[in-house]
């Protein structure tokens, strides 16, 4: 009898341990945001998450307000959309609020790559060195030699006449973005004499679209790769690929490169000297491609999309470039030598940077999660004061609750390409509800999880649209083709890709 009494305990109690862990006796504490658990026990709404995180999120604020507490796949995140916290959140203490946490979790699963504690700082400080201040005017040089090497070495043989050619936009793109990138970050093919850098310049076109080629099929992958919801046989895909980038970037293969950029090399010796193997190294160079290049690419096109929609914005933006171009003593016309777009006339160009901004504003996306380590007190704009519950995680998810606010952004839907710049350019000033808004749009992030490579990346997407513009009329195949959706699958990892192609035309204006 006693035995049974025990055993019965025991499964009682296993029981009850079971539906504590599914959070089956959560309830909403003191002070804290609004609880949904969702009908499904730990897994909560994670399915109407993954199925559409932005609807889903709009439906949560209409029921519960600015801050709301949902069980996502046996973890509970709070979400805050009242923008005006924002600053208290990414700002807060890496002991209360902890990015990197989730971050860890997340490289280790979609790249293979397990960080040290040294990773981060060691990023930030190599990004500062190379990607912004005489560092990016040394990478904003050699990306516009990558460009130049892959969309203008016909013109010089004469071979591209002034007739239409037709492409994919987005594959366009991202094609070419991607690569002159990954040349200018990774190195290029050594070359000994004039005579074999022809050559060179080839194997590095054939090589880089090889690369392309298969980053895209990563690229497909990575949303569901990252959630964890990869069937078996792109599982297997995914891992595939993983191992071929890990061979193709290994650190040994990039020292005997070309023009490595010092932001890879710098990286990779630093890990080194804090002891992290080197294959270990590999899976970090694979990382940072994807970080680099993943949505530069797909802004790229949503930007000359928007631009060939609206005729107006198309004219000013061009009228800019050309502008530029002259005051600069260049000019795009035959039998000239290629201009050369340098840093200093990429900082010349308001309207450019205000396209490129409202274009940010409409398709990047991606959601920013801190850990909270300790119970952490948040006072909203109402002046509502609420406690994070320690264990939980607190995202931000901008897109919603500023870039598309129409109380900040007025016709928010609307493509408006001076929407960030004065007349004078200067940039304008932002509000919500008569207060000035610190946090109009984020598409890099905030706070110490703000994206280091943010300079480079605007660089590297100017440097394409200027030669576009400067170089080429374009023009949508279809006139009255309508912008196309959007893949809500990737909701949170940055740019949106659209869930089809638009069929463009160019050809060289001169």
């Amino acid at each position: 009898m006693a035995l049974w009494v025990t055993l019965l305990f025991t499964l009682i109690a296993s029981l009850l341990g079971g539906l504590y862990l599914l959070g089956m006796f959560r309830r909403r504490g003191p002070n804290e945001p609004p609880l949904d658990k969702g009908s499904i026990p730990w897994l909560g709404y994670v399915l109407d998450f993954r199925k559409d995180s932005s609807e889903f999120l709009k439906r949560m604020q209409r029921k519960h307000g600015d801050i709301f507490t949902v069980l996502i796949g046996g973890y509970y995140f709070t979400f805050v959309m009242d923008p005006f916290c924002f600053g208290a959140i990414v700002k807060e203490s890496r002991s209360k609020l902890d990015f990197t946490t989730f971050a860890s979790e997340l490289v280790l699963q979609v790249f293979g790559y397990k960080p040290i504690e040294a990773s981060h700082g060691i990023i930030q400080a190599s990004s500062m060195k190379h990607l912004m201040g005489d560092g990016l005017t040394v990478m904003t040089q050699a990306t516009m030699e990558n460009f130049q090497k892959l969309m203008l070495f016909n013109l010089s043989s004469g071979e591209e006449k002034r007739v239409w050619q037709e492409d994919n936009l987005f594959h366009y793109c991202y094609n070419i973005v991607f690569r002159a990138g990954y040349l200018a970050l990774y190195g290029t093919e050594p070359h000994q004499g004039a005579d074999n850098k022809e050559k060179a310049n080839e194997q590095d076109r054939i090589h880089s679209n090889q690369v392309f080629h298969e980053f895209r099929k990563y690229d497909r992958l990575f949303p569901r790769l990252a959630c964890a919801v990869l069937p078996p046989k792109d599982k297997r895909e995914a891992e595939r690929l993983k191992k071929l980038f890990w061979s193709m970037l290994a650190v040994k293969k990039s020292s005997q490169k070309d023009n490595i950029s010092g932001w890879i090399s710098d990286q990779n010796q630093l890990l080194a000297e804090n002891g992290v193997p080197e294959y270990m190294r590999d899976r970090f160079m694979f990382m940072l491609l994807w970080a680099s290049q993943g949505n530069t690419g797909p802004t790229a096109f949503w930007l000359l999309l928007y631009l060939m929609k609206h005729p107006e914005a198309m004219k000013a933006v061009k009228d800019e470039v050309d502008k530029v171009l002259r005051e600069n003593g260049q000019q795009v016309k035959p039998g000239s030598p290629p201009i050369n777009i340098t840093r200093d006339m990429l900082n010349q160009t308001p309207l450019l940077d205000s396209a490129l901004e409202e274009t940010l504003r409409l398709v990047a996306a991606p959601i920013l999660i801190r850990a909270v380590l300790q119970d952490t007190s948040l006072t909203m704009s109402s002046g509502t004061e609420y406690t994070l519950r320690k264990g939980d995680r607190v995202a931000l998810f901008p897109h919603i609750s500023v870039q598309m606010n129409p109380e900040i952004h007025p016709e928010p839907h609307k493509f408006k390409y001076d929407r960030f710049t004065n007349p004078d350019g200067t940039k304008k000033v932002f509000y919500k509800n008569g207060k000035r808004l610190k946090y109009f749009n984020m598409p890099w992030g905030a706070g110490v999880s703000i994206c280091p490579g943010r300079f480079f990346a605007t660089a590297e997407m100017k440097l394409f649209v200027f030669l576009m513009l400067s170089h080429y009329d374009l023009e949508l195949v279809n006139g009255e083709e309508e912008i196309p959706a959007i893949d809500v699958s990737r909701w949170g990892f940055g740019t949106m890709q659209p869930v089809r192609d638009v069929r463009f035309r160019y050809r060289l204006r001169f």
